[in-house]
């Protein structure tokens, strides 16, 4: 049984914005870890949302190095664990914004890391230049303030500048309009976006808690040969035929999961299913 990979386990979690309430008790129901904060950890020299501090390497990347770097810093844990966020224009659906949480799980033994994600339409992502304090309390409604923070930044040239002037974590009104009121005197202009830390951004936090749950789903996916926990989705084949013409399309037509430990492979059916794409998803009938 994969759960007995992690009954009882101490999984150390690097976090510095309150996670632990997305994900811990998840993980603790579900797997049986350990679920415990690092304290003191500065999560941020992992990167920041708000750029004075560049990610390290991609958005896997980065939750690994957290997840490794928080199992060295206790030695008597048996797991690392981090997540990692990231915002922008959602991959699928054109002009509307997303975001793709990842949580890592990394064993200090046994070789496991395992990712859970979440991709979602539902978030509060966003960012506008503004000229006025009405503007931004317009913007700031439009994206869920005052239950969700606000950044303040300066501008340079008409692009935000962290170097002039930086201000996180805005929750009251009082305290967003002075913000932008002393941009605004400065510079002119004023930057204003949506703060995505997990601890002021309750949308996020919801996504981070999807995450948690799609990460028991992969512990739980145990190989049928040896029964190692990770057996997930490796390799997706598309080619898809296009119900027009018949031609292969970008669809998924196969799934390939495999296993890291003994390289068991095993072909599945896409979960979007098998029907032939639509002539829309051809680039020979809608080039």
């Amino acid at each position: 049984m994969t759960e007995s990979w992690f009954r009882g386990r101490l999984a150390v979690l690097a976090t510095m914005h309150g996670k632990e309430q997305a994900i811990a008790p998840v993980l603790e129901e579900a797997l049986g870890l350990r679920v415990e904060v690092l304290r003191g950890f500065d999560t941020d020299r992992f990167g920041t949302f708000t750029r004075e501090v560049p990610r390290p390497g991609t958005q896997r990347e980065t939750a690994r190095l957290k997840a490794q770097a928080a199992l060295a810093a206790v030695p008597e844990a048996d797991y690392g664990l981090a997540s990692e966020g990231s915002f922008g224009p959602h991959p699928w659906l054109p002009w509307v914004p997303g975001g793709r949480e990842l949580i890592t799980l990394v064993g200090r033994d046994n070789g496991l890391e395992l990712v859970g994600a979440d991709l979602t339409a539902e978030t509060n992502h966003g960012s506008r230049l503004v000229g006025s304090v009405d503007e931004a309390r317009a913007f700031a409604q439009d994206i869920g303030f005052p239950t969700h923070a606000m950044v303040v930044m300066g501008v340079r040239k008409g692009e935000p500048d962290v170097t002039n002037g930086l201000y996180k974590g805005l929750m009251t009104t009082e305290a967003l309009e002075a913000a932008v009121r002393v941009v605004l005197e400065r510079d002119g202009a004023a930057h204003l976006e949506s703060d995505m830390r997990a601890h002021v951004n309750p949308t996020r936090m919801t996504a981070i808690g999807r995450a948690a749950q799609d990460l028991v789903r992969v512990a739980l996916s145990g190989c049928p040969r040896c029964e190692r926990p990770g057996f997930d989705i490796v390799e997706r084949l598309r080619g898809l035929p296009c119900a027009e013409c018949g031609l292969p399309t970008r669809r998924v037509r196969m799934e390939i999961a495999g296993c890291t430990g003994c390289g068991f492979r095993e072909e599945r059916l896409p979960a979007t299913g098998t029907a032939p794409a639509s002539p829309g998803e051809c680039h020979f009938c809608n080039p």
